[in-house]
């Protein structure tokens, strides 16, 4: 059986062009013929023909090229999905010149680590629930934003919660 290098490219206006991301792929080793594009739809727009031809041209033991991982997804769970399902066919990712491993802890695609420890957010907690403290004042102790003092807070509180189930 041979091994096929399929091609993805995306750009989400009309007015952007593919020419470089094509030259890319072909740099890559993927055939002219076996490039698929998408032009006009955003990453956050799941209705992707083209992407969807690519998918359903790619076969087992066949790799999935795409230049950048922002042309494949926009968002890293939309990327983990395709990532985890092109793996259970036996496909290969291809993000540039790196293959993506999925057994690889770096492969993984869980998204950016939090800015505090999972102990920073539990004292975050600890300090919100005294009342002594405003979000403005949790984010300066912690040198952090505003939001991420938030999600800090919605994180130990579910935390808390199913713990206390």
């Amino acid at each position: 059986m041979t091994h096929i290098l399929i091609g993805y490219a995306r750009c989400s206006t009309d007015k952007q062009d593919l020419a470089a991301q094509h030259q890319e792929l072909l740099k890559l080793g993927v055939s002219g013929d076996r490039i698929y594009t998408d032009k006009g739809f955003t990453g956050t727009n799941r209705e992707r023909p083209g992407l969807d031809q690519a998918l359903a041209a790619i076969r087992s033991g066949d790799t999935l090229v795409v230049p950048k991982l922002d042309r494949l997804a926009r968002s890293v769970p939309d990327a983990r999905a395709i990532g985890d399902g092109l793996a259970s066919r036996g496909v290969q990712l291809q993000l540039g010149s790196s293959i993506h491993d999925p057994s690889d802890p770096m492969g993984k695609l869980r998204g950016k680590k939090p800015k505090l420890s999972e102990r920073q957010q539990k004292e975050l907690r600890r300090m919100y629930d005294t009342g002594d403290y405003s979000i403005s004042d949790l984010a300066e102790v912690f040198s952090i934003s505003r939001p991420t003092v938030y999600r800090a807070l919605i994180r130990t509180a579910s935390t808390f919660l199913l713990g206390s189930l």
